[in-house]
């Protein structure tokens, strides 16, 4: 609700027709005008420092190596690159075997 709104509202409302009208003014008022409460820092268990700690190592170490993937992208478009198709296949039959025992659990 804007600040406008508000000296709008109370300069255009007619006169209280009681005392029930005056504290329902005041109540309306009165949850506009409070701050919010002040944030307090709650540490929920020990792990949480350690969580941090495993995140901030995580963000600074990077998913792949990125001067990797730019030689091989060069490597590619000169014509460089080999793909060896042994280590394509052990790679999958790794793969599959990793999904079957993981259904075996």
């Amino acid at each position: 609700m804007k600040i406008d709104d508000i000296l709008n509202k109370t300069a255009t409302t007619p006169a209280s027709t009681g005392p029930q009208q005056a504290r329902a003014d005041v109540a309306q008022e009165s949850t506009v005008a409070t701050p919010a409460a002040p944030s307090t820092n709650v540490q929920l268990s020990p792990l949480s420092s350690q969580l941090q700690a495993l995140q901030s190592t995580q963000a600074s170490s990077s998913v792949f190596a990125t001067k990797k993937v730019e030689e091989i992208k060069l490597a590619i478009s000169e014509g460089r690159f080999q793909v060896n198709s042994e280590k394509v296949a052990d790679g999958l039959l790794e793969s599959v075997k990793d999904l079957i025992n993981s259904r075996k659990r």
